[in-house]
C-alpha cells in the first residue's frame, strides 16, 4: 500500500495591502515634512555663512545673492587682526575658559548630588529632592540682583568667578534631575558588591556608577556647554572691562566705527566662528546625546 504525501500550499501574502499602503504613505508624508522643516532651519544658517564671505554691498541686496561674486576669506582674518577695534580672539579664549570650568563643575557636582538622591537613604530625601526640582520654576532673572550683591560683597565682579564657581555646587537643578533618573536605572546590586569589597561612596560613584553613565554625562555636558557658551545676560552684568568679555557679549559689540554702524560682514563672520564649534561638537556627541535622552526618559524605578 502506497501513501501519498500531499503538501499543503501556503498562500502568499499580497504585496500591496491597505495597511502597507497607509504605512508607506504616512512615512512618505512624514519624511517630506521633516525635509521641508530641515530646509527651513538650514536656509538662515546658509545665508549667515555666505554673508560672512560677502562684500558689505552684497549682503542685503534683493533678490538675495546666495553665492558671493568673490569669496572674501579675509573677513575672518580681519576679525582676529590687531587692527580690528575689538579683541575678538580674546573673547573666544575667555569663553573657552569659562565654558571649560563651568561644564566640568556642572557635571561633577550634579553627579555627586544625583548620587545622594538616587543611591543613598536618608531622612527627608524625597522632600528635599522635591524642593530642588521646584526651584526649576524660578526664573534666573529673579535671582539676578541678589547674586549681583553677593558677588559684589565677595569682590568677584569683573572676574570669571561668578560664571564658574556657582556651578561647582550643582547650580542647575535640571541636570541633577536628569542624572538622578539615570542613576536609578542602574542596579543597586553593583553598589552593594562594591561596598562589600570595602569601597566608599566616592569610589562607588567614580569607579562604578559614572563609567556606566557615559550617555547621561554626555547629555548633561552638551546641555551645560550650550548653556554657558551662549550665556549673554550674566557676563553682561558681572563683567565690566572689555578684556573679560565672553564671546556672546563680544558679538553684540561688533561695531566698526564710532558712529555705531554695524559692519555686517564682521558680524556674520563672528557668528560663524561662534556657531561652527557647536555644530562640530554635536556631530561627534549626538550618539551619546540621543542615547542619554532616551534612557533618561524611560529609566528609573
Amino acid at each position: 500500500m502506497t501513501t501519498v504525501n500531499k503538501t499543503r500550499k501556503i498562500p502568499k501574502a499580497p504585496i500591496f495591502t491597505r495597511k502597507r499602503i497607509r504605512t508607506f504613505l504616512g512615512l512618505s508624508v512624514l519624511q517630506i515634512f521633516l525635509t521641508l522643516l530641515l530646509i527651513t532651519f538650514l536656509i538662515p544658517m546658509f545665508w549667515m555663512f555666505s554673508s560672512a564671505l560677502k562684500d558689505p554691498t552684497e549682503i542685503f541686496v534683493v533678490p538675495v545673492k546666495w553665492i558671493p561674486d568673490v569669496l572674501r576669506w579675509n573677513n575672518f582674518s580681519n576679525l582676529f587682526s590687531e587692527d580690528f577695534n575689538l579683541p575678538f580672539g580674546l573673547f573666544v579664549w575667555n569663553s573657552v575658559k569659562v565654558v571649560f570650568w563651568a561644564v566640568l563643575g556642572t557635571v561633577l557636582s550634579s553627579a555627586m548630588v544625583a548620587y545622594a538622591f538616587s543611591r543613598l537613604e536618608w531622612p527627608g530625601r524625597d522632600f528635599v529632592f522635591g524642593l530642588l526640582v521646584a526651584t526649576i520654576l524660578i526664573p534666573e532673572v529673579v535671582t539676578l540682583i541678589p547674586r549681583f550683591i553677593e558677588f559684589k560683597n565677595f569682590g568677584w565682579l569683573n572676574t570669571h568667578l561668578p560664571l564658574t564657581v556657582p556651578y561647582w555646587f550643582a547650580g542647575t537643578p535640571l541636570y541633577v534631575f536628569i542624572m538622578r533618573q539615570f542613576f536609578r536605572s542602574i542596579p543597586k546590586e553593583l553598589d552593594e558588591a562594591a561596598y562589600m569589597d570595602g569601597a566608599g561612596h566616592l569610589r562607588i560613584l567614580f569607579q562604578v556608577i559614572l563609567p556606566l553613565s557615559k550617555p547621561v554625562i554626555a547629555t548633561v555636558a552638551v546641555f551645560a556647554l550650550l548653556q554657558h557658551y551662549n550665556e549673554y545676560l550674566a557676563p553682561l552684568i558681572f563683567l565690566n572691562s572689555q578684556d573679560m568679555w565672553t564671546l556672546p557679549v563680544g558679538l553684540a559689540a561688533l561695531d566698526a566705527t564710532e558712529s555705531f554702524t554695524y559692519t555686517w560682514e564682521m558680524v556674520f563672520a563672528g557668528s560663524t566662528v561662534a556657531v561652527v564649534p557647536m555644530i562640530i561638537m554635536f556631530v561627534f556627541a549626538q550618539r551619546y546625546f540621543v542615547q542619554g535622552i532616551s534612557m533618561t526618559g524611560f529609566g528609573g524605578r
